[in-house]
């Protein structure tokens, strides 16, 4: 925007919560942090900004005390980065499925809550983690745009052939059964990286980019399209 704005980036898992805050007025402000081994009693907080790494122990509780305890750190007079959570202007929030319907990023409201609950059936350990983590933002930031960035909508230019699977075809019409590709917001970064280091245009590019971690995918790209 033409604004300096503050945006709270979320990656909210089923045991973990990942966060990012970008000042894009100062990047000294910039923070980030990891909440693990959420809902045991070895939760544990490690948050990093201005250059020091402060790493806590949280005695137990699910994804409200995450929060909170990343809350705190980000408002801390010692590892603080704000003064007050209505400095934060927009909450992007990771999803993993949005299924046919999403092929963007949406700014969330009540019906597209609803829809990415809808869509759990789809990533059933994922997706309903996720619309839990939006429920706890939007009800500890309410002034700010909140908006969902889907891993499954940069494979939306998928052509029908890659995309159907060898199945009888009212599968797919009546269940969606269809390939629908995951990692997507990591290989357009990597690829879009690629041709920066390769200083080539990314529309000029056939790239075949790895996501390789805990869940692995191989994906690719022509012409900055996922095929």
């Amino acid at each position: 925007s033409d604004a300096p704005m503050k945006v709270l980036v979320i990656n909210c898992g089923s045991s973990s919560l990942k966060y990012n805050l970008f000042d894009t007025a100062d990047q000294s402000n910039n923070a980030r942090g990891i909440i693990e081994k959420i809902g045991s009693e070895a939760m544990r907080h490690k948050h990093l900004a201005r250059g020091r790494e402060v790493l806590r122990g949280i005695s137990g509780g699910g994804h409200r005390e995450a929060f909170r305890a990343m809350l705190d750190a980000l408002t801390s007079k010692d590892t603080g980065v704000i003064a007050s959570l209505d400095e934060i202007n927009a909450v992007g929030h990771r999803v993993v499925h949005g299924g046919d319907v999403f092929d963007g990023p949406e700014i969330i409201n009540d019906l597209v809550l609803k829809k990415i609950g809808y869509l759990s059936g789809f990533a059933p350990l994922h997706n309903p983690v996720n619309a839990e983590g939006i429920r706890e933002a939007r009800a500890f930031f309410p002034v700010a745009v909140h908006v969902a960035v889907f891993d499954t909508s940069f494979h939306h230019t998928l052509p029908p052939y890659a995309y159907l699977y060898g199945l009888p075809y009212e599968l797919y019409e009546k269940e969606k059964i269809r390939r629908y590709g995951f990692h997507g917001m990591s290989h357009s970064y990597v690829s879009l990286k690629a041709a920066e280091y390769l200083k080539r245009p990314y529309n000029e590019l056939q790239v075949v980019s790895c996501h390789l971690g805990n869940g692995a995918s191989v994906c690719a790209i022509d012409h900055g399209r996922s095929i």
